[in-house]
């Protein structure tokens, strides 16, 4: 049966972060496997870095322990959880095992006493740690291994997987061979993050962080033209089976126009169309004819949404993206959101980017986003783009290439749809 730790998700969270962006896996827990010293210096030696954590009936006390326990003398960094604030103090340097000494004359600052189920403080210990008094009762002990969230062997099978996603999209071919290349239209408010994805999947495919489209603060948004972008693979040079197209972002007043979005779907708008032009209805425009063809249609939606705005967002933008979706349902074409922004979150770090989907706050957004607008769990991908950084980062590309591939996947369902006659 899996033992459970009696922090909650903020708790380790915090002291996660705090200790280094670390990963606890609990070792010892005194209710399951005794409350013994030897037993616990059984079960936690030679594993390293290990965080010990005392719960008392109105406080959470501990010491983290940045060595195996041995032979050595060590300094103990220990600490009080009082709601969301941590305090510390350093002591020893002693040997770790007397830290659950029970003899206080073996160590004269802070001690655990496995079996009397008390933690002793000296008084200057207890000053620095803002307790009232020297000895805790406690109900239980919990001793966890630290490792760092991204250590060499998780960095090793990021990196095979981003491969294995380079691979599978270079080699991708629209379903039937119907299209040369998909087109994957990104809608979403002013600022959500449009422009800055893709410029993150032009760097993942060149190699470097790179930016095209232009990116900007100003609250009304910098995109005004339509915009469809062919990325180029720097392995060859040869471009991707797959067409970024990006709008003027949706507002409550101003922004993308309700009545130009079936003809953007329907493939009516060749590149750098201007919105805010004069109303003419594009038939003729360009290089089209007024009977766009299949090549020229949007086969799939991406929303793009900020994680940080999510339920921010108006009942008027709310309404605009259900008439948008009544629209893409009619048009059969599949839809997707990306959640972007997400390292932003409260007490997200780039660690968290490795299993992202099971962190609280993203979980959080995820809900917020299916409740307000009605898209289906499955179909949210969450993504960290390219902002600040000057490198590329594994776990970043892997986020992003998994959300391509799941939209082109959406691509290749509006395909197979698609009425045989109307390919032709």
């Amino acid at each position: 049966m899996e033992v459970a730790t009696r922090l909650t998700w903020m708790q380790e969270k915090k002291l996660q972060n705090y200790f280094g962006e670390k990963q606890f896996s609990l070792l010892y827990k005194a209710s399951v496997h005794g409350f013994s010293t030897d037993r616990l210096l059984q079960i936690c030696s030679k594993q390293g870095p290990t965080l010990t954590v005392i719960y008392s009936e109105d406080l959470t006390v501990g010491a983290y322990m940045q060595k195996d326990y041995g032979e050595g003398n060590y300094l103990v960094t220990v600490f009080v959880f009082q709601e969301t604030t941590i305090t510390e103090c350093k002591v020893g340097p002693f040997k770790l095992p007397m830290l659950f000494d029970k003899n206080v004359d073996g160590n004269l600052e802070v001690s655990i006493h496995l079996k009397e189920k008390t933690m002793y403080f000296n008084k200057n210990a207890m000053e620095k740690l803002g307790l009232s008094q020297i000895y805790i009762s406690f109900q239980d002990c919990e001793v966890f291994r630290c490792e760092d969230l991204l250590d060499e062997r998780k960095m090793s099978g990021l990196t095979e997987l981003k491969e294995s996603l380079l691979c599978a999209i270079r080699n991708y071919i629209p379903y039937g061979g119907l299209v040369h290349k998909v087109r994957i239209l990104l809608l979403g408010p002013v600022g959500a993050g449009k422009s800055s994805f893709f410029n993150s999947v032009r760097s993942i495919f060149r190699g470097h962080v790179t930016n095209q489209a232009l990116v900007g603060s100003d609250p009304t948004g910098t995109s005004e033209k339509y915009r469809t972008y062919f990325i180029k693979d720097g392995k060859d040079n040869n471009t991707l089976p797959f067409i970024l197209c990006d709008t003027m972002g949706l507002s409550e007043k101003e922004g993308l126009d309700m009545d130009d979005i079936p003809y953007i779907l329907e493939g009516h708008f060749p590149d750098k169309y201007q919105f805010n032009s004069l109303k003419l209805r594009p038939k003729g425009i360009g290089n089209h004819t007024g009977c766009p063809l299949l090549k020229d249609r949007i086969h799939c939606v991406a929303f793009v949404f900020s994680a940080n705005s999510v339920g921010q967002l108006s009942h008027e933008m709310v309404e605009k993206i259900k008439r948008i979706r009544r629209e893409l349902i009619k048009s059969d074409v599949v839809h997707v959101v990306l959640l972007t922004h997400v390292d932003t979150l409260d007490l997200i770090t780039k660690g968290d980017l490795i299993d992202v989907y099971k962190c609280v706050p993203v979980k959080l957004q995820l809900e917020a986003v299916h409740r307000k607008l009605g898209f289906a769990l499955s179909d949210i991908f969450v993504v960290s783009n390219y902002t600040s950084e000057w490198e590329l980062e594994p776990v970043i590309d892997v986020l992003i290439l998994s959300a391509l591939k799941e939209m082109l996947r959406a691509a290749d369902d509006f395909l197979e749809n698609f009425p045989l006659e109307k390919t032709v």
